[in-house]
C-alpha cells in the first residue's frame, strides 16, 4: 500500500447529525462484517510496516452501475462521527453507515497464490440482495443505454 493518502473525514457540525449518529451502533461484529484470519495478520503487517501514523484502515465503496460498486482500503488517522469500527489487535477498522449497508454480511479475505497476493470481499450484497450490476443494459452488447 505505498503512496496511499491518509483519508480525513468530515466531523459532525449540527443537531441532526447528533440524532443520526445516536441510530446506529458504533461496534460491528462479525456477523456484520467478518475479517478472515490471513485478513487480518496481513492488515495488521501493512499497519506496521507504514511510515504514517495511523492505526487503522478505513473499507470504502465507490463506482456503482453497470460496472457494479468497487470496494477498497485506505489508511485513516481519524474516526469520523459517522464511522462504525472493529477492533483488533494493534489495528482498527473503520466502515461509514453508507458503505456498511452494501457490506453488511461481507467477507474479506486475503488470498495468496503463486505470484499474486490480494484482498477479497466475499458476498458483498449478502444482506441488500442483488449482484451489483445492472441486469437490463446489454453490457456485453456495448454498455448502458
Amino acid at each position: 500500500m505505498e503512496n496511499v493518502g491518509i483519508y480525513k473525514p468530515p466531523q459532525k457540525n449540527n443537531a441532526i447529525v447528533d440524532e443520526v449518529s445516536d441510530r446506529f451502533h458504533v461496534n460491528l461484529s462479525n456477523d456484520d462484517l467478518e475479517v478472515t484470519q490471513s485478513a487480518q495478520e496481513k492488515l495488521y503487517e501493512i499497519i506496521s510496516q507504514s511510515d504514517e501514523d495511523v492505526s487503522a484502515i478505513r473499507i470504502y465503496i465507490g463506482g456503482g452501475g453497470c460496472g457494479g460498486l468497487s470496494y477498497g482500503m485506505t489508511f485513516t488517522d481519524q474516526k469520523s462521527d459517522f464511522d462504525t469500527m472493529l477492533s483488533f489487535e494493534g489495528f482498527s477498522i473503520y466502515v461509514d453507515v453508507v458503505a456498511l449497508n452494501y457490506l453488511r454480511g461481507a467477507q474479506i479475505d486475503y488470498i495468496q497464490e503463486t505470484g499474486r497476493e490480494r484482498f477479497v470481499f466475499n458476498n458483498v450484497f449478502a444482506e441488500t440482495g442483488g449482484t451489483g450490476a445492472c441486469g437490463g443494459c446489454s453490457a456485453a452488447g456495448g454498455g448502458c443505454a
